[in-house]
């Protein structure tokens, strides 16, 4: 149990591992558009502020009139703080102040460059100046009649994105928590069924039964096919590839593709049962058993052993000749010792000629006996030892 347990704690801290650092990326990620939405945000604010100080009437005409009574001051530091921006400012069409939140710098030229609102365009961005980093707009003042007289620009304080990142820093951790929690679960019960899969069995334990089943099924001198529970081929060695004659079988193939219709494929499939199923080839005499597999309550499929028994048919061929052969010369014997005893009785009676013709016939049936079982390699030395002629001869007289 102690092996089961350090793979499955392997693979849940590689899981864990690999989950955590994902989630530091997408928190990661999700910081950075959070940034980028609040920067757009806070740019839109800056736009939708100077649009309206644009708009404010009575502004055009005092920066034309160079504001001798400080009317732009008075009404872009009420918008300011008004809405909350860092500053509201308003120049001339050469860029010098007419409004700024240090009374001072009124009437100094802005320390970045106006030249993009003053040729007509709109500019958003987070650029540094003189009170830091803001994000602001930049918009063109217009007069009524259309000129463009200067500038008004908007920024709001960079210090608030941060703020506003800082506030939706809980939100992203704790989704990411759950996200984690989530996936750990995930990878636990996946590291639990991975151990059920390889039966509690460690890493380089695996390897090794791979390695000793290759050995066994192509070292064994029967042919092995192997079939899962939707009866595609799992395993199949090479002897079962000749003996069968299906060279080009893989792995994963359906037995239907595997073999033609007819018996092998009745057997390999199970249409036909039985226990030492004959089949009859060109060349071989097979013998094919197919049997389920089943561990731990749980079905593995089949198991086919393909055995080649051409030869041992030849040899009981030959053993069955062989025992009636020994059949054939017991009967003879006894017919032979029938046949001395009558010729003994022959003689003892003094009736010579009669077991001289009597021996003649028994030399010619045993020349004819022997003629026949000489055709049967096994039993011609046999027939010549038995032969009458051989031990007796009536001239020997």
């Amino acid at each position: 149990m102690a092996r089961s347990s350090r793979l499955s704690t392997s693979i849940l801290r590689t899981q864990v591992a690999m989950l955590v650092a994902a989630l530091l990326v997408g928190f990661a990620l999700s910081l950075w558009q959070a940034h980028e939405m609040l920067v757009h945000q806070f740019e839109q604010r800056a736009l939708a502020i100077a649009n309206t100080v644009t708009v404010e009437p009575g502004i055009a005409d005092a920066v034309l009139a160079h504001d001798p009574q400080g009317v732009v001051q008075t009404r872009a530091e009420a918008a300011r703080r008004s809405t909350g921006a860092l500053f509201v400012v308003v120049t001339d069409d050469q860029g010098v102040r007419y409004s700024h939140p240090v009374p001072d710098r009124i009437g100094q030229r802005v320390s970045t460059d106006p030249s993009s609102a003053l040729s007509g365009k709109t500019v958003v961005n987070v650029e540094r100046g003189t009170l830091g980093l803001s994000a602001r707009a930049k918009v063109p003042l217009r007069a009524e009649s259309g000129r463009i007289v200067g500038e008004v620009s908007v920024g709001i304080d960079a210090e608030e994105i941060e703020s506003g990142l800082w506030r939706w820093m809980p939100s992203i951790a704790l989704y990411s928590g759950i996200a984690l929690a989530v996936g750990v679960l995930g990878s636990f019960l996946l590291a639990r069924r991975l151990k059920r899969q390889t039966f509690g069995l460690e890493l380089s334990e695996i390897a090794t039964l791979l390695q000793e089943r290759e050995a066994m099924l192509h070292g064994v001198a029967e042919g092995v096919i192997g079939l899962d529970p939707d009866d595609r081929v799992a395993l199949i060695n090479d002897e079962a590839r000749r003996l069968l004659s299906i060279p080009h079988a893989e792995l994963g193939m359906r037995v239907g593709d595997v073999v033609p219709a007819g018996r092998v494929r009745d057997i390999l499939s199970g249409d036909v049962t039985g226990a030492d199923l004959v089949l009859l080839t060109d060349e071989h005499v097979l013998v094919l058993n197919r049997m389920p597999v089943h561990l731990q309550g749980r079905d593995l499929g089949h198991v086919i052993t393909v055995s080649d028994r051409t030869e041992q048919e030849g040899l009981l061929r030959e053993l069955d000749n062989v025992r009636g052969l020994t059949d054939a010369l017991r009967a003879q014997q006894h017919e032979y010792a029938n046949r001395m005893h009558a010729l003994s009785g022959m003689l003892e009676l003094g009736s010579v000629a009669e077991a001289t013709a009597y021996v003649a016939e028994l030399s010619a049936t045993a020349s004819d006996l022997a003629a026949r079982l000489g055709s049967r390699s096994p039993a011609r030395s046999w027939s010549a030892c038995w032969s009458p002629s051989r031990w007796w001869r009536p001239n020997a007289e």
